[in-house]
């Protein structure tokens, strides 16, 4: 009997021809998930690869928003559901350019800045929300512990950040990732869950907002699997995902349901 043949990608890089080597499509990524075809949208091996060629030569900037604890909770309390990544970031721009997330500003002062005009890609556009993140933002910054005396285990601080207002799962996981670099948690928004879903590491029913902790130890396995860091296959996800944009809904299966992130943030 023939034995199935492995798959191998190719990638010129710097002058020099690598190959990854990779099971064949029908051999299994995790029990009951084949890898499938390296140069098939959105198959594990599509993602194996894709963060293959992030480490060779990093197709995206580093994680990080802020140079702080106090900018970082700020930076990915201005993001996440209902608000586009450029403009969250833009948001995050003018209060520390104000120079207030250091302090502990009144929610007015915040809510005052967030509601002018913000300038992205060339145009004027309104940050939805301002009044209520204002709110979450003062609190958060008057309860944060100093960075001395955050705990050094990943997912006990986590905990710490998701007793914070504001703060869910998504936006805890997210802070924790990007300040301590962290593969003991995932970034679940909807861009990784429809990823997630179409190559069968979730199942069509995942709903982060209902089980997060427990899809997160899914993606998790999922990246050991492939042999690649938390921290770099989640980023990897969002940003392709994000490129493909319009596109997605028409290459993933009409049985997959749209997914509730806000009560995940």
């Amino acid at each position: 009997m023939k034995r199935p043949r492995h798959q191998v990608m190719y990638a010129l890089h710097r002058g020099r021809l690598l190959a990854l080597t990779l099971p064949p499509p029908e051999a299994e990524v995790l029990a009951g998930v084949p890898w499938g075809c390296f140069d098939v949208l959105l198959t594990p091996a599509f993602w194996a690869g894709r963060d293959w060629l992030h480490r060779l030569d990093p197709l995206y900037s580093a994680t990080r928003l802020g140079s702080t604890l106090r900018e970082e909770v700020v930076a990915c309390l201005l993001g996440g559901y209902g608000i586009p990544a450029e403009v969250g970031l833009a948001a995050f721009r003018r209060l520390r350019d104000a120079g207030i997330i250091e302090r502990s500003p009144p929610v007015g002062c915040i809510a005052r800045l967030l509601e002018q005009p913000l300038t992205v890609g060339g145009r004027q556009v309104r940050y939805r929300f301002a009044l209520q993140r204002a709110g979450y933002i003062a609190e958060c910054l008057q309860r944060l512990p100093s960075e001395p005396d955050l705990p050094v285990d990943d997912r006990s601080l986590r905990t710490l950040l998701l007793e914070l207002p504001g703060i869910g799962p998504k936006t805890a996981s997210w802070i924790t990732r990007n300040l301590r670099d962290s593969d003991d948690v995932a970034i679940l928004d909807v861009h990784v869950c429809r990823a997630c879903t179409a190559a069968q590491v979730f199942g069509a029913d995942a709903n982060p907002a209902r089980d997060y902790f427990k899809l997160e130890d899914r993606f998790l396995e999922f990246a050991r699997a492939v042999s690649a860091r938390a921290s770099h296959l989640d980023n990897v996800i969002w940003q392709t995902m994000r490129r493909i944009g319009g596109h997605v809904r028409s290459l993933l299966s009409p049985r997959i349901p749209a997914i509730d992130m806000e009560s995940a943030m």
